[in-house]
């Protein structure tokens, strides 16, 4: 299965010749899960002629056949971007995105930097849904990565908490509005709410 791109306006299920997008047929079920990706370090890879991390695809559709994801997934490619260089025009958009969706349980992959700036605004827009934040530390592409290990926790939690905005990380779940990225320590943990 195939990402879609998003592109405003535009019926999400459709084709992307662009990309080999072809959508999941159980989309927009109850039981399906929209897969919002956003970039950031799960999707980046190694280019050995820049000699540095870039984004230029998802590895999401590789994931879900590698560990036999039997769950009905739709996934939106919304942006390929470093959570550094989002805007809060991006943060507007991503949020519409999770609006938008048919499906009550939404996974936002996002790099961690700023993962709970866009949880918050996602919050904000006080949505009747399940949207579980989580992104990796290492690249999916880099041995030793932690990206099917928080997937498969966002997955879990997405099907299980309640109405709301989490971040799963390190193995475990936080309220959007109560955790912060320790950048010392390189997890995440519990706060008051001060990010």
């Amino acid at each position: 299965m195939e990402p879609t791109r998003r592109e405003p306006k535009n019926d999400e299920r459709s084709h992307d010749p662009e990309h080999g997008i072809e959508p999941d047929v159980t989309a927009g079920s109850a039981a399906s899960v929209a897969l919002i990706v956003t970039g950031g370090t799960f999707d980046k890879a190694y280019d050995s002629i820049r000699g540095e991390l870039t984004l230029s695809k998802t590895h999401l559709p590789e994931i879900l056949g590698m560990v036999g994801c039997t769950v009905p997934v739709r996934p939106v490619v919304e942006t390929l971007k470093d959570s550094l260089e989002m805007t809060d025009e991006d943060r507007a958009v991503i949020a519409s995105a999770c609006a938008e969706a048919p499906e009550p349980r939404i996974i936002v992959t996002h790099g961690t930097d700023t993962m709970t700036e866009t949880a918050r605004v996602v919050l904000k827009a006080e949505l009747n849904k399940t949207v579980v934040f989580t992104g990796a530390m290492v690249p999916f592409a880099v041995n030793g990565s932690d990206a099917l290990f928080n997937l498969g926790g966002a997955f879990a939690a997405v099907q299980t908490l309640p109405a709301g905005v989490y971040v799963v990380m390190n193995g475990r779940v936080f309220r959007c509005d109560r955790v912060r990225k320790n950048r010392a320590s390189g997890v995440f943990e519990d706060s008051d709410g001060d990010g």
